[in-house]
């Protein structure tokens, strides 16, 4: 006897608890075919009491629905989605793809089905036709028709099962999808072509169902082939997650242990060549990382104690030690990860209004063939005739093109944006990135780098500069740690002693090291000459022993190609503006050497928001780019705004994206990427549009054939689909090809990064 058990879930382990008391729960839904589903879905779940937020991804096939738990629960939402016809599991990738594969495979096997027997069946259909206009007799005739529907009645029910099982499934819950007006008219064709054939009519429609069927089968492998491309990105980015790390215990012992076992405060191992599993800080060891699809550093990196490392990362030829700070959870890749599924399945303007054309295919459609159907019958051509022009009615209007126009696009273009350090993380970020014709900078940690560089290296020989370096490593002191940033593989002076306000001292071979103010190293004659050539520079000094004092000249300075990106966007005819909280001094050389004429120095974060207001009355789209504390009300309210990933978190929360890594070229990116995406979704929309204003009326008119709609169908998909792969940038040496994301890994050279 078989025992029937209902699996239950505790869905407190799949779900996610946000600040604000609500839930979030990513689900894997099955059965989602076109933009119609997804809009049942998302308006579905809205309608229940308690429910926030519900968006699903077309590309993956993933839900995520966000809910308030006093007011609802995962069981309703599941229930909810059963009713509207939809299965669905808790989403994960190595699932998703177990299960896309099983599809393709599926529908694979279908295609070739409807291949092989239209075939044969076009083959009998040729003498069939030929004969009509000769001499066959209608007994013949009436055999290739009968041997026909026998060879074409049992592939069609195989070949049609995408279609007809997805179809049955909605309509039992008193729904209509794509799927339910293909069925009907491939059902249809072959119910007339047995009845033709039964009444001994010269006609019969046999191949033309198959070949529907066939068509259909292509488009519809073809678009997952497409979409499954489009996202391969995101997928190769959650491939880098390690699912395990090997844990230090207290008593020594080393052992592999999955993540969810590995807490902040943890020691674990990463040994040479494996990725780093968790993000956290070098407790023992130097080697050299590859961080740059984590943190745009394109080049190997060197770390030592004290240096952060992040999930994803691959570690080099030595072993690390590493003291967790975030492991299964809160890890930069995970944030990354969420910012990428945020873009994709955010709904922008065009988005929502494709997604409402859409919604209203289904009763447009099933009236329009239906009016078809009787007006040609009470026009008296028969309702034989009018019917095959009703089934043409009913496929030519699948708007799998207009729903495919717009995300497509966004699935291109956030990926491009990631390859090139940009992370979206708002909804329409795209376009208004895309309208913009003014860009305002902050400068501090904006046009220059985060932290200050040593403007006077020569100040002395290598071997104090590297004292120097090792002494300031042993400080939190900013001028120290800008200094320290100097060199990776220097270690610091453990024995280090720090006098508050002053400086460190440490006995070092017989020698006695300083490094800090003027005053405590004596250095006032070396200061002044150092001031006098570099009068913005803040000062620090070093004294070895009875030597000649030295004094560090640290000044912020630009980034590497700000210059350039500068010129790039004036050349596209952007206006540009800098608003600093920084003295005028300081900010008038950033904006001489840059060439921009237009600059705010000394201004208050109130300033800052008053002169954004004044140029957006002028008409201006105005993007801000800012890292400071000061600067986030300025990014929320500029029309749009863009961060660094080293920018205060406030500043982040508030910029629509972030970018990564230290060059600045990220900012034409996102505005090159954005206008581009932009043109592609107004010709998709316009595309799918004018396909249907052109193909309706002349399938109406009678002028179509059920293969001809097949074809016309199939075609308008892959034209909006291909035209959105050119949505990303043009500068991408690669696309989303898994071997071409591991070769990437596997070609970075070494050297020294450019800081």
């Amino acid at each position: 006897m078989t025992v029937h058990q209902t699996i239950e879930r505790d869905w407190s382990a799949f779900s996610e608890s946000l600040p604000d008391g609500s839930e979030k729960l990513a689900l894997a839904v099955e059965g989602i075919y076109c933009p119609a589903c997804m809009t049942r879905i998302e308006k579905g779940l809205m309608d229940l009491e308690g429910v926030c937020n519900a968006r699903v991804n077309l590309s993956s096939h993933r839900l995520a629905v966000t809910w308030n738990p006093a007011e609802t629960d995962p069981e309703k939402l599941l229930r909810r989605l059963a009713d509207l016809g939809y299965g669905a599991h808790p989403f994960d990738p190595g699932r998703v793809k177990t299960e896309e594969k099983r599809e393709s495979q599926r529908l694979l096997r279908a295609l070739a089905v409807a291949g092989f027997a239209a075939m044969n069946v076009m083959l009998l259909s040729i003498s069939v036709w030929s004969g009509n206009v000769s001499d066959i007799t209608p007994e013949t005739r009436d055999f290739f028709h009968w041997l026909s529907a026998v060879i074409t009645l049992p592939a069609a029910a195989y070949a049609g099962q995408p279609f007809f099982s997805s179809a049955w499934r909605v309509l039992r819950k008193g729904h209509l999808n794509m799927d339910v007006p293909i069925s009907i008219g491939v059902i249809l064709a072959l119910f007339l072509s047995v009845l033709q054939t039964a009444q001994h009519q010269a006609e019969a429609y046999f191949e033309s169902a198959l070949m529907l069927l066939f068509f259909l089968l292509v488009g519809r492998w073809l678009d997952q082939m497409m979409r499954l491309k489009t996202r391969a990105f995101a997928e190769n980015l959650t491939a880098l997650k390690a699912e395990t790390a090997m844990k230090l215990f207290a008593d020594g012992a080393l052992r592999e242990v999955p993540l969810s076992k590995v807490e902040p405060g943890d020691r674990v191992l990463v040994r040479p060549g494996e990725r780093v599993s968790v993000d956290g800080t070098v407790l023992s060891g130097a080697s050299e990382i590859d961080q740059s699809l984590v943190t745009g550093e394109t080049l190997l990196v060197k770390v030592a104690e004290g240096d952060a490392v992040y999930a994803g990362t691959l570690n080099g030829e030595n072993a690390l030690t590493i003291s967790v700070t975030a492991a299964a959870k809160g890890t930069l890749l995970d944030e990354v990860n969420r910012l990428i599924d945020d873009a994709m399945e955010a709904k922008s303007r065009y988005r929502q209004l494709a997604d409402r054309a859409a919604e209203w295919y289904a009763p447009i459609v099933h009236t329009a063939s239906a009016l078809t159907f009787a007006g040609w019958w009470i026009y008296g051509i028969g309702w034989q005739p009018s019917l095959v022009i009703a089934i043409s009615v009913l496929i030519i209007t699948c708007p799998c093109a207009l729903g495919l126009a717009i995300p497509a696009v966004q699935v291109v273009a956030s990926g491009s944006l990631f390859r090139n350090q940009v992370l979206l993380n708002r909804s329409d970020a795209l376009e208004r990135f895309a309208k913009v014709d003014m860009v305002v900078f902050d400068k501090t940690g904006t046009l220059t780098r985060p932290t200050s560089g040593l403007v006077n290296p020569d100040a002395c020989d290598t071997e104090a500069l590297q004292l120097a370096i090792a002494l300031a490593k042993a400080s939190s002191h900013p001028l120290s740690v800008a200094l320290a940033a100097m060199d990776r593989s220097v270690r610091p002076l453990e024995e280090a002693a720090e006098q508050k306000g002053r400086g460190l001292e440490v006995n070092h071979e017989g020698e006695l090291l300083r490094l800090g103010s003027i005053d405590f190293c004596s250095a006032h004659a070396e200061a002044a000459k150092v001031r006098n050539a570099h009068p913005q520079a803040s000062l620090i000094a070093f004294r070895r022993g009875d030597r000649k004092p030295v004094v560090f000249a640290l000044e912020q300075q630009l980034r590497s190609d700000a210059t350039a990106v500068v010129d790039s966007l004036k050349e596209r005819g952007f206006e540009l503006m800098i608003l600093s909280g920084d003295q005028r001094r300081a900010v008038s050389d950033i904006a001489d050497a840059l060439g921009i004429e237009c600059y705010h120095a000394g201004i208050s974060p109130t300033e800052k928001i008053a002169l954004i207001e004044a140029e957006k009355a002028k008409g201006k789209r105005l993007m801000m780019v800012g890292d400071g504390l000061n600067d986030a009300p300025a990014l929320a309210s500029a029309d749009v705004s863009l961060s660094p990933v080293t920018a205060a978190h406030v500043s982040q929360a508030a910029a629509d994206a972030l970018f990564l890594g230290e060059r600045l070229a990220p900012v034409l990116q996102v505005l090159d990427i954005s206008k581009r995406a932009r043109r592609i979704m107004e010709q998709n929309l316009f595309l799918a549009t004018l396909y249907n204003i052109v193909a309706v009326p002349f399938a109406i008119a009678g002028f179509v054939t059920p293969l001809i709609a097949a074809l016309a169908m199939s075609g308008s998909s892959l034209v909006v689909t291909i035209n959105a792969l050119r949505a990303r940038a043009r500068s991408d040496p690669w696309f989303t090809d898994n071997g071409g994301f591991d070769e990437a890994l596997a070609d970075r050279s070494t050297g020294d990064t450019d800081r």
